[in-house]
């Protein structure tokens, strides 16, 4: 598989002519929403719904039956979660399942719970976004037009090239009146081709436009784990490093693995990621249904995390259950760990850990 992250490195990094271009992209990326902030009290908590493959053998009784039964889920868990941001984290269509004339209508389906819920959201792409008769571009545009609380937006000029739409970011915010905000949420597209460039980059803007970098926590969400991750899973210790660990890792697992030649080209992506965003609490990958587990990543000292198969299409085993992750932000300082665990529809909760220095 070739890498799949698409113009990190001229997302991540800028170049000094364009600072000015750079500082009003950051400056206010969503002048027509309200700005996401914590509570009054200093939570703020994300429950990540993931892989819900909806469309999937659409041709027959099992397929349609699947997308019920993930709306179900979703119509369980946000009432009894309450998150203030969800984040749809990749293949939210089985796309080679869709049929041209219908294919972004699915969406209208996945973002109706959120919808009346009025809870607003963000979606990464992933490979089974991208399809003959679906791209992301197409997803991203669709939201966008049936979902007024949709902060997922097409990347900034001159970055993702044409088939890598799906890099951006959402400032969160303490209280709405601040002037900084305190955390970053970072969208990351799969499958999407890549672009190299030397513009159109956000780190060192928002450097200019908000202070040191150091004074914001950060969360990164990609739907596909990046290739250094697959070594990892031979160490887990279930104690330490708890979740659902039934899915082996391998190719087409991970980002970069198809073929040798292949492997390691999604280590630009990993290295600029890792040394632009600081106070980088988790990086947050779904794609392998069958794990939940996180893990510290040594080279770069970041913990990374799986997400829990939250939809009913899909492969898939129901000895593995259908559930989101949760993350929980108890307070605004960016130092603060951030708590985690995976919750199942029925209510179980498992996998129950804190994001912080004395993780794994």
């Amino acid at each position: 598989m070739k890498a799949l992250i698409s113009a990190v490195l001229c997302f991540l990094r800028l170049s000094a002519c364009n600072l000015a271009y750079a500082l009003q992209l950051v400056a206010d990326p969503y002048p027509d929403k309200p700005r996401i902030t914590f509570k009054p009290d200093g939570t703020f908590k994300i429950t990540v719904f993931s892989d819900m493959h909806w469309g999937e053998n659409p041709w027959d009784v099992w397929g349609p039956q699947q997308d019920a039964n993930s709306t179900r889920l979703m119509k369980t868990v946000l009432p009894s979660e309450k998150p203030d941001f969800v984040v749809l984290n990749g293949d939210l269509i089985t796309g080679e399942n869709a049929f041209k004339d219908n294919a972004t209508f699915l969406i209208d389906r996945i973002v109706a719970p959120l919808n009346a819920a009025r809870i607003p959201f963000s979606s990464t792409q992933g490979n089974h976004d991208n399809q003959k008769n679906i791209t992301h571009l197409q997803e991203i545009l669709r939201e966008q037009t049936v979902a007024p609380l949709s902060y997922t937006r097409v990347a900034p000029a001159g970055v993702g090239g044409e088939e890598g739409p799906g890099n951006y970011w959402v400032p969160v915010y303490e209280k709405t009146t601040d002037s900084t905000p305190t955390l970053i949420l970072w969208f990351f597209d799969s499958r999407g081709g890549f672009t190299y460039g030397d513009n159109s980059t956000a780190t060192a803007a928002m450097n200019a436009a908000w202070g040191p970098a150091e004074n914001r926590g950060a969360l990164a969400f990609v739907h596909i784990p990046p290739h250094l991750i697959q070594n990892l899973q031979a160490t887990l210790n279930s104690t330490k490093e708890p979740g659902l660990n039934a899915d082996a890792l391998g190719s087409g697992s991970t980002q970069s693995t198809t073929d040798e030649a292949d492997v390691g080209q999604d280590d630009a992506f990993w290295n600029s990621l890792n040394a632009n965003v600081k106070n980088l609490h988790a990086v947050i990958s779904g794609h392998d249904h069958g794990n939940e587990w996180c893990i510290r990543e040594p080279t770069k000292n970041v913990i990374f995390c799986f997400d829990k198969h939250a939809g009913y299409g899909g492969y898939g085993d129901a000895s593995w259950g259908y559930g989101v992750r949760n993350l929980l932000f108890s307070s605004a300082d960016p130092t603060v760990g951030v708590q985690t665990w995976i919750r199942l529809e029925e209510g179980e909760v498992r996998a129950n850990i804190t994001l912080g220095a004395q993780y794994s």
